[in-house]
């Protein structure tokens, strides 16, 4: 009998052990991303800049992207950080995670683009390309993690409004990049 207890094989890993990625690690990823994206203009933008352009009427006030972004922010790397927590076999996890790398690297590179070289092209391609890679990871996530789903949905909302804005001020406005 004590030998068949020493001879037993281990029990398999279950979802209830440690995760392998931890909070601070997605917190880096935020850290990152939002420290490339103020560079150009600092954390607030250039609020002149975004206030002296023609807007339409359903365009955010510059005061509501910081709060909004913050929510975004925090929720998309939970959900990166649920997803990422799931075996690595997981059909999709991969996927899902190449998608929110992408839609970091296009968060970083929205202040760069639009502030710093002044470009609404470039702002509205990011950002549309943004909405592009957010509905294509909310479609991976419903699939693999609902919970990492509701978690991507408010920046899905927001980067609906955000590129119909984007795209407008892009057609309605001069473009010192490229006029």
């Amino acid at each position: 009998m004590q030998d068949q207890q020493l001879s037993s094989p281990r029990p398999a890993l279950t979802s209830r052990s440690a995760p392998s990625y931890k909070w601070w690690q997605a917190g880096l990823v935020g850290v990152a991303a939002n420290v490339i994206s103020a560079l150009p203009a600092g954390y607030n933008g250039n609020e002149a800049f975004y206030n002296n352009l023609i807007q339409p009427r359903i365009a955010p006030p510059d005061w509501a992207f910081a709060p909004v972004w913050l929510f975004n922010n925090v929720t998309s790397l939970y959900a990166g950080l649920l997803v990422a927590n799931l075996p690595g076999a997981t059909p999709g996890r991969k996927a899902f995670l190449v998608l929110e790398g992408t839609g970091w690297v296009l968060f970083a590179a929205f202040s760069p683009l639009y502030f710093g070289l002044k470009s609404p092209v470039l702002g509205a391609i990011d950002t549309a390309a943004g909405l592009g890679v957010t509905a294509a990871s909310l479609a991976v996530a419903a699939r693999i993690h609902k919970k990492a789903a509701l978690c991507i949905l408010p920046r899905f909302v927001w980067l609906t409004l955000a590129t119909y804005v984007s795209v407008y001020v892009a057609v309605k406005n001069r473009d010192a990049l490229f006029d």
